[in-house]
């Protein structure tokens, strides 16, 4: 019969079995992805000087979700604009470009640790919206179950190329399944570096050279079509023993988003 000390030393042993194995299999993923054949008319990308630095997810006519950690790239906020309705960014049918007129993070965010990794982009004007190229991705009321093994996409026009001296945004929107990950096993992954809170959560794909990548910040996680997430970080791009993390829209968070609509915008209404 095992004493307590044996149980702690068979539960680390079993947890490092566990890391090590799956390691070698799991990433997260857009490197690799497919293309997106259709507009998504929710999907944003925020660019600096019409470069593309983020994407994004229009939760209101006036307001876009993002990473925080994204406005290091967005500097002066007159050269920095969103573009809707573009499935691909040379192609301007049908699309519409608005500028930011402010930014909103939580007092809470952390840099290094990627802690509360969200933030609003209050855009100059309303967008027009059409159901086929812009409108709006209805955010849930509140916190959604995503169990471990649930099966999401994650989308954007980040680097297709994981390895490439000099990363280039894709053209065109791409997208890919992943996989939702254990935080316990994730977090054995990244050696509690950053620790993988409840306001997280990591997702991967079996297939290597397969990642979210630079320019894919701020995208949406949607898991059986609800917005469940964004882009946060990872290491690397396509790194089998570093699956990506997102930020989690949590309790905490979803709260955090009403306070900020409701603040500036005079709405609690989602």
């Amino acid at each position: 019969m095992f004493n307590h000390s044996q149980n702690r030393i068979l539960f680390t042993s079993v947890l490092l079995f566990i890391c090590l194995g799956a390691a070698a299999c799991m990433n997260v993923s857009i490197v690799g992805g497919r293309e997106v054949k259709k507009v998504k008319p929710w999907m944003v990308s925020i660019q600096n000087q019409a470069h593309h630095i983020c994407g994004g997810t229009l939760i209101h006519q006036q307001w876009v979700l993002t990473a925080a950690h994204c406005k290091e790239g967005l500097k002066s906020s007159q050269s920095v604009t969103v573009l809707l309705g573009a499935l691909s960014l040379t192609n301007s049918k049908n699309t519409q470009r608005i500028g930011v007129l402010e930014y909103h993070t939580p007092k809470t965010f952390n840099w290094d640790t990627k802690a509360d990794d969200i933030m609003m982009l209050k855009l100059k004007s309303k967008v027009k919206l059409n159901k086929k190229t812009v409108d709006v991705k209805t955010i849930p009321k509140s916190q959604q179950k995503i169990p471990d093994g649930t099966k999401c996409e994650v989308m954007g026009w980040g680097s297709t190329v994981a390895n490439a001296a000099v990363r280039k945004a894709s053209d065109v929107l791409r997208e890919v399944e992943v996989t939702v990950l254990n935080r316990e096993l994730c977090g054995c992954y990244y050696n509690s570096n950053p620790v993988i809170t409840e306001d997280m959560l990591c997702a991967g794909n079996k297939q290597q050279n397969r990642d979210a990548c630079q320019g894919d910040s701020g995208s949406p996680l949607e898991c059986k079509k609800s917005l469940v997430g964004l882009v946060s970080g990872g290491t690397g791009c396509g790194n089998p023993k570093k699956p990506g993390v997102y930020t989690f829209l949590s309790k905490k968070h979803l709260l955090w988003i009403k306070s900020v609509l409701k603040k500036h915008w005079n709405s609690t209404t989602l």
